[in-house]
């Protein structure tokens, strides 16, 4: 019988596709490992998942045989390989896409080696797959050895009293000052007055400084006990194991007993980081890796230094910063078993950690480890899968527990650790007072969000030499523009959004205003309008769609009317930045958001703040996530209502996790926090709970209105979404594939309700019609039995020009 591979190639399939493996290669090809084969006449880099001898119903003629074999040893290791393939069927997601998730870049040599094989003639498609390796950087240094007197001159002489005096020097940099270099240096090398060597560029930002090690601090009694449980934990995956060691990469049997998932459930400032630190040294001592995933916004160089400072610079951080050369060291510094620890985003979740042991996810309530495009996966959720296949332990982490992980623990799925209390004995929970905008008037500013509490709240924090933040969700200076006339707004020609108006900077304000945080622009002339209602034309500044990236220029008239008054509608971080500066301009006002976020300023922001060069910082949930800020005594949510009122059943336990985040930031050395929330509605349960910072009771009766309406996670959901350039188009799929669902077994027996079809809540996004259907169901498997249903209408039984997409567990709802 011959020998075939089945080979998942990059194509929207959810099938693999079977191949012959030749006589050359049989002793080579294992599942894992990238081969080239031929796929309708191009090809294309596939990965193997399974070879065996064995007759097949395809006809022998059809089968064509694998191209090359492009890795010696296989990119994917078993445990993880294994796990991509469950995540593919749990999400309907072509098995080809979600491997390329976990894919390094193809080196240029091994490019190279398959051109001389004469393998990468006709038409090549390497499925987008990039290419890095070969580029090394050349390094000048001057030697000890002296020159005869006289013997250099010109350029030779100049480059080598630069290099005496600036030290050692990449070449590139020596080329822009002189355009002769390289010549003049391999002189200088030949007499062997400088030494010239190649290495790797440099490294990742996060390992820009040197990090001193650390002196683990004394553990408070409920963090000994979380840590010790986790331990144990890990004690008996090492019993488990039995003797000797496990083969590097494959899957480990499940603890047969004993909780092996948890729920770290600390208040904000509790020392849950302390907590993973000794989880991961557990882990390591007993040989096996560890896998610490956090949002992105809260992937910073200071939550790196931590791990640095404890276990020294043998990590892998992975974020959509990097290069595709910087990520592929990192991917083969694991994957060769040269570091054993990987932080990083939702997608280092694909990481090839040896000998897997251990999984942290930190801020597991935060939405962002759901993937909103291409593989809808939810990082969190398939943590708790690998972890489980490879035999590993789980800890989910959070002061705002997602209520899907509360339901969890409530199953015994999960096991809970709490840590009731601040890490540091003289720290608490700050006092929070809820500002009624029923009640209270605008301060001296004029902005009716700038209440005359928050006002003189501001004045007691900066007479007291301390820092305050001031959250606002909303980013921009206004978030629309208004016909003055006829109150039509401006909205997205592509988008059914109102445009954004930015402002940027000003010519007349400071250079560092925005990057550095060193707003100081003059108060507003009197009579002038408040800075949170209608405002006339301004000018300069630019329109943008938040959603699109559109940006243009503000319009001279309404496109309705024709009038010339549009005005300004709205508080943005920007307006509100400058609004703060103009009411207090002693203070040192910054702003931190999306727009001001860039490579390295965010962070130069932040140490501003940790230094004590910035009074007040104006910010997004940016400001929210995990900060450190000893000297904030004061956090100012200025509308805490603008998250509550979405068309999205999360909406009230999103709103929740921001208050009770930010609010966190206040209060966490010996001073006393303070937290002002502003609201219209302060009897919400919101924003009850998190003036209480009762968390549990918030989780309490959201799982009780959930279970009473029929969401998650009393019930199971799948979204699919559709959209079309042409809206009769989208409409008529949508349709047909509401109707399939409610005809078929499931859907007859009632077992899955389908609601919609429906236009989105945005209902147009980037030129393109959208709807939906929701599926809800108690169960999963009769949802799962419709979605295989409606599979297989989407390939064969609707209109080419729309498109469909299941979202498993959807997070966003709009």
């Amino acid at each position: 019988m011959p020998l075939l591979a089945d080979v998942a190639v990059p194509v929207p399939l959810s099938q693999a596709f079977t191949y012959e493996v030749p006589a050359a290669l049989a002793a080579e090809v294992r599942p894992g490992a990238r081969v080239l084969c031929e796929f309708h006449r191009r090809k294309l880099l596939g990965v193997v998942l399974s070879v065996s001898e064995r007759s097949t119903a395809i006809d022998p003629s059809r089968i064509k045989p694998l191209t090359a074999l492009v890795d010696a040893r296989p990119a994917l290791p078993a445990e993880l390989l294994s796990f991509l393939q469950e995540l593919a069927a749990y999400y309907f997601a072509p098995i080809g896409e979600v491997l390329r998730l976990a894919l390094p870049a193809i080196e240029r040599e091994q490019v190279r080696a398959l051109k001389a094989q004469g393998e990468l003639d006709g038409v090549l498609d390497l499925g987008r797959a990039k290419q890095v390796g070969g580029r090394k950087v050349a390094f000048a240094r001057a030697t000890d050895a002296i020159e005869e007197p006289g013997t250099l001159r010109g350029q030779a002489a100049a480059l080598l009293a630069l290099l005496r005096a600036s030290g050692e020097q990449p070449v590139a940099r020596l080329e822009e000052r002189f355009g002769n270099a390289r010549s003049a240096l391999k002189k200088l090398a030949e007499r062997g007055l400088v030494a010239l060597d190649e290495r790797e560029p440099p490294r990742d930002p996060f390992f820009r400084l040197a990090e001193a090690r650390d002196v683990p601090p004394e553990l408070n009694a409920a963090q000994a006990d979380a840590a010790a449980r986790i331990d144990a934990a890990l004690a008996a995956l090492a019993v488990t194991a039995g003797e000797g060691e496990p083969h590097a990469g494959a899957p480990h049997e499940p603890r047969p007993a004993g909780p092996s998932a948890f729920l770290l459930f600390g208040v904000t400032g509790s020392g849950k980081t302390e907590v993973y630190l000794r989880a991961i040294k557990s882990c390591l001592e007993r040989g096996r890796g560890a896998l610490v995933m956090v949002p992105e916004i809260a992937l910073t160089p200071q939550l790196v230094a931590r791990f640095r400072a404890r276990f020294g610079d043998d990590l892998a951080v992975l974020h959509s910063g990097l290069s595709d050369a910087d990520r592929h060291a990192m991917w083969s510094s694991l994957h060769g078993g040269k570091v054993r620890v990987a932080i990083g985003a939702r997608s280092a979740l694909f990481a090839p950690v040896p000998d897997l042991g251990l999984i942290l996810v930190d801020e597991e309530h935060d939405g962002s480890f759901k993937q909103e495009e291409g593989v809808r996966y939810h990082a969190r959720d398939m943590a708790l899968l690998r972890a489980h296949r490879a035999g590993a332990v789980c800890v989910l982490g959070s002061a705002t527990p997602s209520i899907e992980s509360v339901a969890l623990v409530r199953r015994g799925k999960l096991a809970e650790l709490r840590l009731p209390d601040r890490a540091h004995r003289e720290a608490s929970l700050p006092e929070v007072t809820l500002v009624d905008l029923r009640r209270f008037g605008a301060g001296p500013s004029g902005d009716p969000l700038i209440s005359l509490p928050l006002h003189r709240a501001l004045e007691r924090t900066l007479a007291a030499k301390e820092q305050a933040i001031l959250f606002l969700n909303r980013r921009g200076f206004a978030p629309s523009v208004v016909c003055g006339s006829c109150g039509t707004l401006t909205t997205c020609d592509a988008c059914s959004v109102a445009l954004t108006y930015h402002r940027g900077r000003r010519r007349d304000a400071p250079a560092g205003s925005i990057a550095a945080g060193a707003s100081a622009a003059p108060p507003p002339p009197a009579g002038a309008p408040a800075a949170g209602s209608l405002e006339e034309r301004p000018q300069g500044g630019r329109l943008r769609c938040h959603y699109c990236d559109y940006a243009g220029p503000l319009p001279e008239r309404c496109a309705a009317c024709g009038s010339r008054t549009l005005l300004l509608e709205g508080l943005g971080t920007e307006r509100l930045e400058v609004t703060i500066a103009a009411s207090f301009p002693e203070a040192r006002v910054a702003r931190l958001d999306r727009d001001v976020a860039g490579k390295d300023r965010s962070q130069a922001i932040l140490a501003r703040m940790r230094e004590g060069k910035i009074d007040i910082l104006v910010g997004t949930q940016m400001v929210t996530k995990g900060h450190d800020l000893p000297n904030v005594t004061l956090v100012g949510v200025v509308n805490a209502d603008a998250a509550l009122g979405l068309p999205d059943f999360r909406a009230a336990e999103r709103g929740f996790q921001l208050l009770v985040q930010v609010a966190g930031r206040a209060g966490r050395r010996d001073r006393p926090g303070r937290v002002l929330i502003q609201t219209r509605n302060p009897e919400h349960p919101a924003i009850a709970f998190a003036a209480a910072h009762n968390v549990p009771g918030f989780l309490e009766r959201e799982i009780r209105d959930r279970e009473e309406v029929g969401y998650p996670p009393a019930t199971r959901l799948a979204l699919l979404r559709i959209d079309a350039v042409d809206e009769g188009v989208g409409r008529g799929a949508a349709a047909k594939l509401a109707a399939h669902a409610r005809t078929c077994p499931e859907g007859l027996a009632r077992r899955v309700e389908v609601l919609g079809p429906s236009a989105a809540p945005i209902a147009r996004l980037r030129g393109r019609y959208r709807f939906r259907v929701l599926l809800r169901a108690r169960e999963r498997g009769p949802l799962r039995g419709t979605l295989a249903a409606l599979a297989g209408l989407m390939r064969d039984g609707l209109d080419r020009n729309a498109r469909v997409i299941i979202d498993v567990d959807p997070v966003a709802m709009l």
